[in-house]
């Protein structure tokens, strides 16, 4: 599997706008237009359309006839649907890139680099590393499929909120990809598997945070 930023612009696309409905950027009732996307991007509106179509078909968005769409209400379910079957996919991938013996040297290097110069990186420099481990991971996984259902649901760095609550999710992801790489490096899939479940879970506590219990419950 490529890079996702080499993949087709649909899929890029899908993914930023995936990432911005998670976090709350857009809110429900919010409307997309396409030529407003597409110029915002600097893409045609070809591929806007085309990401439209898979938004719509995971529920997020409506489509409208000659109008763009509209955003769908989000709630926390629906978050903790994906987040729980990204877990599921995930940790699977993790193991099976483990036991094929992934090779991890040159990720691990990016790691520690990021690691050691943390306050100084780039929100585009750490979303492409984050993009880099995930996708490498589930292309070690050597199985088609999961690779497809995984590129769907993939957001991005699962954050929101203050500069400081940023960095500070940076900072633990760093941690988190470094403890899965050497894992895997190591061969060992059940350790790989279970640190893979925990960041995913850090992740998904991190979007809930934008979609507060509601009362009474």
């Amino acid at each position: 599997m490529e890079q996702l930023s080499m993949m087709p612009a649909r899929v890029r696309i899908a993914a930023e706008l995936r990432k911005a409905i998670y976090a709350g950027e857009y809110k429900s009732g919010d409307e997309l237009g396409l030529t407003e996307v597409a110029s915002k991007l600097g893409i045609s509106r070809t591929p806007v359309r085309e990401a439209f179509q898979e938004l719509e078909a995971e529920g997020l968005i409506t489509l409208r006839m000659n109008r763009g769409a509209v955003v769908n209400t989000i709630d926390r379910k629906f978050i903790q649907d994906i987040f729980e079957m990204r877990r599921l996919l995930e940790s699977d991938a993790v193991a099976r890139a483990a036991k094929n013996g992934m090779e991890t040297g040159p990720l691990l290097e990016r790691l520690y680099d990021l690691r050691d110069h943390i306050t100084e990186v780039s929100r585009s420099s750490y979303e492409q590393l984050n993009q880099d481990i995930h996708t490498a991971i589930w292309k070690a996984a050597d199985n088609h499929r999961l690779q497809k259902y995984l590129l769907e649901m993939w957001n991005g760095p699962s954050v929101a909120g203050s500069p400081e609550e940023v960095l500070e999710h940076y900072r633990n992801s760093t941690f988190e990809h470094i403890s899965i790489l050497q894992f895997i490096r190591d061969g060992m899939a059940a350790e790989a598997c279970q640190a893979m479940e925990l960041h995913i879970t850090r992740s998904m506590a991190n979007m809930l945070r934008c979609y507060p219990e509601t009362e009474g419950r």
